[in-house]
């Protein structure tokens, strides 16, 4: 018997590792594990965990209707692996490739367990397009600059043939079993309030995108992201359907999120580290009533104030919105990208470790490609360029022009002129 093992992929269509574990004459018992590590992390109305569940009973819909089902279980995959192992006669785990820090350490422990029973760990790259060192300078260096980069994945991008796995087509190939499919309250969850949209990948949006994607009144995202971090839609069909259009912006949208994986698949440490060491001396004022009134939208910038009060209420916010929103954080009011990053990891449903670490360094100035230390953000001037009829601001912020709406709690220019001289500083000293 074979196992297949989801975790970022939940889908049944076009699943590079459920397709290989299938193509063979064994029976496969497909599973997924609530791993308690992430979980007790989380509150026990998490939007993702809802959302997760939610793929999980579409798959077992699917699953059923070929007379099969899928096996949900609870705890640390050690341990459960270790179960499978006694009560069936396991020749190879399939899954797919997660390159996250805390992912490849449990997958380590997990290969090491099977080693010891003689069963094969086998994964595969579902994902991404490119992965780990695929994409390198020619000294097999890893690009930290973008436009390169971009420009080598697209050459790489042109020679290639794509590869679609259709392992929707061998589902008669699961075994039949009696494990459960554990409920959201057996893992001590309920549902969310908080829904995940449905994505938009229409010809219209993917043409206008390089118009429409600063604006955040506009329709004019895809809300594709939270589907790609839980692999709920094939990667492979996404950038296909992108690379049709002259204008590339979306695929260049989708490079960047290759580009921060590789960058923390290379970079570990940048999850907790600035990218650029010497950013690590900057001496923050980490203000916690200062962090308190930009979590709850109430600094007295309202493009700063709407995000927050978007990303609290949704889960999501727009991305131009998310650069102020970081910006002002780490440069108006000299908090650590971290503080910021890890509130982000608690709300966004769409949180990926490798773009929300990349983005924020990318903020704060300390990552790979960042903006330079001395590109402050004015929050005003935005407004003008991206919200000039206030019509995304006033959806968040109904009390916008009254009394009961907060003064700044910052100087802009104060705000910066501090900026620039901690930076310097900091950066003087290296």
């Amino acid at each position: 018997m074979r196992i297949f093992w989801f975790r970022r992929d939940l889908r049944l269509e076009d699943n590079t590792g459920l397709y290989h574990a299938l193509n063979s004459d064994e029976e496969v018992l497909p599973i997924f594990i609530f791993d308690p590590n992430i979980l007790s992390q989380l509150p026990e109305n998490d939007a993702r965990v809802s959302f997760i569940y939610q793929q999980l009973e579409n798959i077992q819909k699917q699953l059923k209707g070929a007379g099969k089902k899928l096996a949900v279980f609870s705890g640390d995959a050690t341990n459960v692996f270790g179960k499978l192992i006694q009560e069936n006669p396991i020749t190879s785990v399939y899954t797919n490739h997660d390159y996250e820090p805390y992912a490849r350490k449990r997958d380590k422990a997990v290969f090491q367990l099977l080693q010891q029973h003689s069963i094969s760990f086998k994964t595969c790259k579902d994902q991404v397009i490119f992965e780990k060192d695929e994409i390198t300078k020619s000294d097999g260096s890893p690009y930290v600059v973008y436009t390169p980069y971009s420009k080598k994945w697209k050459e790489e991008w042109n020679k290639k043939s794509i590869v679609h796995y259709p392992s929707e087509k061998l589902l008669d190939k699961i075994a039949v079993h009696s494990y459960p499919f554990l409920s959201l309250a057996d893992i001590g969850f309920k549902t969310s309030e908080i829904k995940v949209p449905n994505f938009n990948i229409s010809d219209n949006l993917i043409a206008n995108y390089e118009e429409t994607r600063n604006f955040p009144a506009i329709k004019g995202t895809s809300f594709l992201s939270t589907h790609l971090r839980f692999g709920t839609i094939s990667i492979r069909k996404i950038a296909q359907k992108a690379d049709q259009f002259s204008n590339k912006t979306f695929l260049n949208e989708l490079i960047w999120r290759e580009f921060f994986m590789q960058i923390l698949w290379y970079f570990p440490h940048t999850i907790n580290q600035s990218f650029k060491p010497q950013y690590d001396a900057i001496e923050w004022k980490n203000n916690k009533n200062a962090f308190q009134l930009w979590c709850e939208g109430k600094t007295g910038y309202p493009f700063v104030d709407a995000g927050m009060r978007e990303l609290n209420a949704t889960g999501h916010m727009h991305n131009r919105v998310r650069m102020i929103v970081a910006s002002f954080l780490c440069k108006h009011l000299l908090i650590d990208w971290r503080w910021g990053e890890t509130y982000f990891a608690q709300k966004l449903l769409d949180y990926e470790q490798a773009s929300n670490v990349g983005n924020w360094q990318w903020a704060a100035g300390s990552g790979v490609d960042a903006a330079p230390y001395f590109r402050i953000f004015n929050p005003t001037e935005q407004i003008k360029k991206f919200d000039s009829d206030l019509q995304y601001i006033k959806k968040w912020i109904p009390e916008l022009g009254t009394d009961s709406y907060p003064q700044p709690i910052v100087d802009h220019k104060e705000a910066r002129e501090k900026c620039l001289e901690t930076y310097k500083k900091a950066l003087d000293k290296s």
